[in-house]
């Protein structure tokens, strides 16, 4: 009896992954890798992976992949399907690389309606450098730099990028996910899909904000770690489609 083998084709097999228990990183790689196989568009994929602890994605994904400075994912995607507008861009970033040093990149290159997908782990913490604020950290929320809790006064307060860019005309497809549960990957995969198709229609900039789970720096268990999005980081980050300009787009093609 001949076996399926259980991996799409575009996640590489027998690699050990680096990230730590409990985290989401895993679960995106593998919701991305079904559907470049699925839509077929693994031979024409071009990923541009951060800073951050998804640096290594490459050891993950069998499809090329460059790595960009810190930030500058969407400038670098910009130029990739600017040179090669018949490749398939998506960039794969965190938090602070793109809502922190790379918030410049992100906004213009969303508000110029560049014809790339964007897949954003928000985890509300730099997950690689030990836990310190991001701009997506909640008020009072601790970390390595905010032991007592962030204080807006002094901090700031809690940036919510994906909704500030969301409304640009050039942004055809917006929504916000989570990774916590069977039910909740399967509508995390259902939008990374409307996103890809997206760029496959050509009808502009598509972003999938992600909400993901990091159990090490919020010193919480993986299951703690779920709940926790569902109890507190939704209700500042909640789960839903924020715009959606397909059809107009088309119209006006």
């Amino acid at each position: 009896m001949k076996l399926l083998n259980p991996w799409p084709k575009y996640h590489k097999q027998n690699v050990v992954s680096h990230y730590c228990p409990g985290c989401g990183h895993g679960v995106v790689h593998r919701i991305i890798a079904e559907l470049l196989d699925e839509m077929e568009l693994g031979e024409k994929a071009f990923c541009v992976n951060p800073a951050g602890c998804a640096v290594l994605a490459y050891d993950y994904l069998d499809i090329d992949m460059i790595e960009s400075s810190h930030g500058r994912g969407a400038a670098v995607a910009t130029g990739i399907k600017t040179v090669r507008p018949d490749l398939f861009v998506f960039t794969y970033q965190g938090d602070g690389d793109l809502s922190a040093i790379g918030t410049a990149e992100t906004i213009h290159s969303a508000n110029r309606g560049e014809s790339i997908t964007v897949i954003f782990i928000n985890n509300a913490v730099y997950g690689m450098t030990g836990g310190q604020m991001a701009p997506t950290t909640l008020a009072w929320q601790k970390t390595t730099t905010t032991p007592e809790g962030r204080k807006p006064k002094a901090d700031g307060y809690t940036l919510h990028i994906t909704d500030m860019i969301a409304p640009l005309p050039g942004v055809a497809y917006a929504e916000r996910v989570a990774v916590t549960s069977p039910a909740f990957i399967r509508k995390a995969k259902k939008a990374i899909r409307t996103a890809f198709q997206t760029q496959v229609d050509q009808l502009g900039y598509s972003i999938v904000e992600i909400l993901s789970t990091c159990p090490t720096n919020w010193k919480l268990s993986p299951s703690e770690s779920c709940e926790w999005i569902h109890t507190t980081l939704e209700k500042e980050f909640p789960l839903k489609v924020l715009t959606d300009k397909r059809e107009e787009k088309r119209k006006s093609c």
